[in-house]
């Protein structure tokens, strides 16, 4: 074989590396300050549309319906069109969607925008993830996804700082149009500048014969344990975190615990920067140690139960601040556990397949929260606003979640060495 003939050697990364994937992040960015933008305006969202607990519950639900539907269609279209032309659909979508909640005149129609934002929202993140795999090593790939995820938090921080401020200083409608700008900008940098792949890394030319690929996509996307270990990690780890942040959290610390709102949004910015923290942490840890996955996300997992049940089970009618702002700091560590998932979908799944195994992936954690907050919002009109009832759903999700990793941990494990070994033995046969 000829050196001509020879595979391209994988990107380094770089500045220009870093400028173009800088510009998917931005999009994920904006996506996650619109999709949080709700979890602290639940409140007023309950007086402007004059609507109870669960109907509130709903504008989450359904957000987080579409998203976690849309996951698999998501990967499918990266892996076949790309990342720019799936990120610009996206950015449109929830730019237009975020608009829309500002203008709607009713539940309804509320309703609506917040299901084309998720739509638009379900596009990034998978999106972010493909266009890392194509500017940097594999080996930078546990880092390149937590600091993607730390970034999106940063959304969240903007959230909790700026939109909760901006809606009781110059209310609904221009807080959430005004925002809608973001979405416009982020759509021109992904436009004018960003690339799919580095020059001279264009992937082979593949063959996607329409419902024969799809079907044989998803199928051995979901035949490697990998990916179905790392989607079981995503749904037990992200969920209580994101029912948190994005709807009940503030009600349960203003009317729960008693504390003013001022004080409530401290504690959601506590979570917001616990995240960020934490989240570079587990990535060099994971990138230096890749045995340390696992641990990570189990102990994550039981940090997190043990700190809930203490907070929603502690004597007295208020759990004291200490106990309150430990939860907080606790909750931090769930997004970055759930981007373990993908460190064990990406390596199961070759380079053609990685769209469609991240959906899958990324389906987990968001059909968990769907659930719980249906769950949460149910349960607080049931009980008369209990909610100590209200977040003991939690707890069902996490023992199914755990006990799905467990039967799935050695299957996962004994299949990555198959693959590691493999790739080995194919690169030291490689002709020259």
């Amino acid at each position: 074989m000829s050196s001509a003939a020879l595979p391209a050697p994988r990107p380094l990364g770089g500045r220009r590396a870093a400028f173009v994937w800088s510009i998917g992040v931005g999009v994920y960015f904006v996506a996650v300050i619109f999709r949080t933008s709700l979890g602290v305006a639940g409140l007023d969202a309950a007086e402007r549309f004059h609507v109870n607990a669960s109907a509130l519950s709903t504008f989450s639900i359904l957000q987080l319906l579409v998203y976690a539907g849309m996951q698999i269609p998501v990967g499918l279209m990266v892996d076949r069109l790309g990342t720019k032309k799936v990120l610009v659909l996206g950015t449109v979508l929830f730019t237009v969607g975020q608009l829309g909640f500002a203008l709607s005149p009713s539940y309804a129609t509320a309703l609506g925008s917040r299901a084309l934002l998720g739509c638009g929202d379900a596009m990034t993140f998978i999106s972010v993830l493909r266009l890392g795999s194509r500017w940097f090593p594999a080996k930078h790939g546990p880092m390149i996804g937590q600091v993607a995820a730390l970034f999106g938090m940063a959304g969240n921080l903007v959230s909790t700082i700026v939109i909760a401020r901006s809606l009781h200083g110059i209310g609904w409608t221009q807080t959430f149009a005004g925002s809608s700008l973001a979405g416009v900008v982020v759509l021109v940098l992904v436009l004018l500048f960003l690339r799919d792949h580095p020059e001279g890394h264009e992937p082979p030319p593949a063959h996607h014969a329409g419902a024969a690929f799809v079907r044989r996509q998803i199928a051995e996307s979901w035949r490697e344990p990998g990916t179905r270990l790392g989607m079981w990690v995503h749904f037990t780890t992200q969920f209580p975190a994101m029912v948190f942040l994005l709807l009940w959290g503030m009600p349960f610390l203003v009317e729960a615990q008693g504390l003013s709102r001022g004080t409530a949004g401290e504690l959601l910015t506590l979570v917001v920067l616990s995240n960020m923290v934490v989240g570079l942490v587990y990535g060099q840890v994971i990138a230096r140690h890749h045995a340390a996955r696992l641990p990570l996300a189990l102990g994550t997992v039981g940090a997190t139960a043990l700190l809930w049940a203490a907070t929603i089970a502690y004597p007295g009618a208020h759990a004291p601040m200490w106990l309150l702002v430990t939860l907080c700091l606790v909750l931090g560590a769930c997004g970055p556990a759930s981007m373990i998932g993908f460190d064990f979908s990406r390596p199961a799944n070759p380079p053609e397949r990685q769209g469609t195994a991240s959906g899958i992936t990324n389906m987990g954690g968001f059909i968990a929260s769907m659930t719980t907050l249906l769950a949460v919002g149910v349960l607080l009109d049931a009980t008369g606003d209990n909610y100590r009832i209200a977040f003991s759903s939690v707890f069902f999700l996490e023992a199914l979640g755990l006990a799905q990793i467990l039967r799935l941990r050695a299957r996962a494990q004994r299949r990555e060495r198959d693959h590691l070994v493999a790739s080995r033995v194919e690169a030291v046969h490689v002709p020259v």
